[in-house]
């Protein structure tokens, strides 16, 4: 009843809204409940009158004020630089761009301007790179994106040059017609809210110039809208390198295209609008020259677009860039250095004649067999494993390191903690890169804590070479530490915990020697890649009291493809078709399990008279998971499992052999060999799956 009372009232008496609300009388309950209405009708009437271009106002954010810095007599201006992803997404899509074509573009952002910005009335700070200074903007041209702006009074000026005056920046307002482009003016801070949408407006067509617009893009067929096929792409790419998520040398190797690409298009165009100006009918030799060249430059800037857009476009950086750019196998060994010898690094942030006695007396003196030993001394693990030579040592002493980047070992060289390994803490920031990545033909690390945050990649990776983890700490959220195809990893008494992913991973081919080795707190504790195809590469593992204990999944999981082979082959033995003679033997391939295992740790139910057919069968298909209390019995059925199912790849290769018209195959050595060469002492306690799983891909 309020709202259409109001309603005719309005229509009737013509009264602003505000009085007609006022009018009521506000003892009466009753006019209070009305009176509630009309203030309901009244906020919507406001909020459907504002603009459509996302008003701060409308949605109860209020931009923060910034101090600038230096001249302190400068006003408080808003902090718009650091919008987040969404805020930035969603006014280029629904509101700046829109659907637009590259052509449109420039057309689109003035119409954005007309409609959510203020035209005149407010202050700002004229910024470029040579000063800055305080102005009024008076009014506003949409189409050229400038703003016709005044000095204030009094006159503020900052300036990295002395010789600028008040006359000169006068000078150069007249020259440029008091007209300044609009992504050089930072809002003043105003408390009323009057101009939060004008600051926020200013922001998007300065961010937009600054970092997603290409001067190449307008010469873009316009088949596809702008937004979908530029601005999307450039902007994720944009946080995400803000956030780290993108490996350091693929950022510095996109910046420098960009810049190459910049220079490269600026000269095509100089030459193109060179020879479009001269006459038709006066060519010179010197032109055709000029043309030829011109081409050049064309098949180059295309050819650097496609890089960049490799680049921008997420699913096509991790394809064919990121691997690339993320690991060290591209860097080459310094080898050993040409005047000989071997270079001690010292990493420490605040060294004390104490610890440096000490050092000397313990470190530096048995490791000197002549006096004429260097001695380097470094703020930064980084910088100091960059300067090291092929021998040399580095001792890093307590403290905590924080590294940006990616340590990259490429020489046989020994990083080694002066102290317990809690007391020197390298702490990783940034995850796009790798932490340390190892190539090296014999690389020490001893005595020394790895943190490692929100990564993409392993804490520690041997891409070759050998690799020792000599008690270390390792606090990881991702992989632990990968050993890939052809490398050696040697890892006694360290403590790996916190991976989201495997504690390791252990690829086909690689050698590892596990000795006394804690793995807790992770998804799964190791992680076996034994793929069918790589039969001669299987890895030789030797596992030696260690404690794998509280992960989520398993202690051990073995990785193997789900491949159709598998299952016929398994059949067929299951019948007695093509069974070896050593897999007939039922203590082979019917480990003695606990019965009354439960289903959520050995995947099916068993009975006792179940046959030996149905649990061929059945182990395959639904990926069996034994879990053993007793620390012999979790050793012995992880060694029974693995040995089997290399004898089960052994048929399957002689089947494929045989097919291809080859009678025998060498594989009585494969036949004999187990993936754990040793494999006693060690306990699986309290993981969530159980001691050993089957994955199947």
């Amino acid at each position: 009843m309020a709202s259409m009372q109001m309603e005719m009232m309005v229509e009737e008496n013509k009264q602003p809204l505000g009085e007609i609300a006022d009018s009521f009388p506000q003892s009466n309950p009753q006019c209070s409940e009305q009176l509630q209405d009309v203030k309901k009708v009244l906020f919507q009437e406001e909020s459907d009158s504002g603009s459509d271009y996302g008003s701060y106002k409308k949605l109860e954010k209020f931009l923060p004020r910034t101090v600038p810095a230096g001249n302190m007599l400068f006003p408080d201006l808003f902090q718009t630089s650091n919008l987040l992803f969404y805020d930035r997404f969603e006014t280029y899509k629904d509101y700046m761009l829109g659907d637009c074509k590259p052509s449109e573009v420039r057309e689109f952002i003035a119409e954005y301007l007309e409609t959510a910005l203020e035209p005149s009335g407010w202050k700002a700070v004229w910024r470029t790179d040579v000063f800055k200074v305080l102005v009024e903007v008076t009014d506003v041209e949409y189409a050229s994106l400038k703003a016709l702006v005044y000095l204030c009074d009094p006159f503020l000026c900052e300036s990295h040059i002395s010789s600028i005056t008040e006359e000169g920046i006068r000078d150069l307002l007249e020259v440029k017609d008091q007209r300044v482009p609009l992504q050089e003016l930072y809002v003043v801070f105003d408390e009323s809210g009057e101009y939060d949408q004008t600051a926020v407006v200013i922001e998007h067509v300065r961010f937009f110039y600054q970092h997603i617009w290409r001067p190449w893009d307008e010469e873009e067929e316009d088949h596809v809208d702008y937004f979908v096929r530029c601005v999307e792409p450039r902007l994720r790419l944009h946080y995400d390198i803000l956030e780290d998520r993108i490996p350091s040398t693929l950022v510095a190797e996109y910046r420098r295209l960009l810049k190459h690409c910049d220079e490269v298009y600026m000269h095509f165009t100089n030459l193109r609008n060179n020879l479009s100006n001269k006459d038709s009918d006066s060519e010179s030799e010197l032109d055709n020259v000029s043309m030829v060249e011109g081409m050049k430059m064309d098949d180059e800037l295309e050819n650097q677009k496609r890089k960049l857009k490799l680049i921008e476009n997420p699913l096509l950086r991790y394809l064919f860039c990121y691997q690339r750019s993320s690991g060290s196998y591209s860097v080459k060994a310094k080898g050993p250095r040409s005047t000989g010898g071997k270079v001690i690094h010292v990493v420490s942030t605040n060294l004390s004649l104490t610890t440096l006695q000490c050092l000397m007396r313990e470190k530096l003196e048995p490791e000197s067999e002549n006096r004429d030993l260097e001695i380097q001394f470094h703020r930064d693990p980084l910088e100091a494993v960059n300067a090291c030579y092929d021998g040399d040592l580095v001792i890093i002493c307590p403290g905590h390191y924080t590294v940006y980047g990616l340590i990259n070992i490429t020489d046989s060289i020994e990083l080694e903690g002066y102290g317990l390994p809690d007391d020197i803490i390298i702490e990783k920031k940034g995850n796009g890169d790798n932490f340390v990545d190892c190539t090296g033909a014999h690389i020490k690390i001893s005595n020394m804590k790895f943190v490692q945050h929100d990564a993409v990649e392993a804490i520690v990776t041997i891409h070759s070479g050998k690799t020792e983890l000599d008690n270390c700490v390792l606090q990881c959220e991702t992989t632990g530490v990968t050993v890939k195809k052809s490398s050696e990893l040697t890892m006694k008494y360290c403590d790996l915990y916190g991976a989201k992913g495997a504690g390791m991973e252990i690829y086909p081919g690689s050698n590892c020697i596990l000795v006394g080795n804690g793995i807790h707190h992770c998804r799964d504790g190791i992680l076996i890649k034994d793929f069918i195809d790589v039969v001669y590469e299987i890895p030789k593992i030797i596992m030696e009291n260690n404690v794998i204990h509280n992960n989520e999944g398993y202690a051990v999981v073995l990785v193997k493809p789900a491949d159709c082979e598998v299952i016929k082959l398994q059949t067929e033995e299951a019948k007695g078709g093509c069974l070896h003679d050593n897999l007939s033997d039922p203590n082979v391939l019917l480990p003695n399990i606990n019965e009354s295992a439960s289903k959520e740790n050995q995947g099916i139910q068993k009975s006792n008279t179940c046959n030996k057919e149905e649990y061929l069968l059945s182990k395959e298909q639904t990926e069996s998971h034994c879990a053993f209390d007793e620390e012999a019995e979790s050793n012995h059925a992880i060694t029974t499992e693995l040995v089997a199912n290399t004898r089960r790849k052994t048929q399957i290769h002689k089947k494929r052999l045989s097919a291809l018209g080859i009678t025998k195959a060498d594989d009585d050595n494969i036949t004999s060999q187990e993936i754990f060469v040793s494999l006693v002492g060690n306990q699986f306690k309290r993981n969530g799956k159980g001691s050993f799983g089957t994955f199947l891909f």
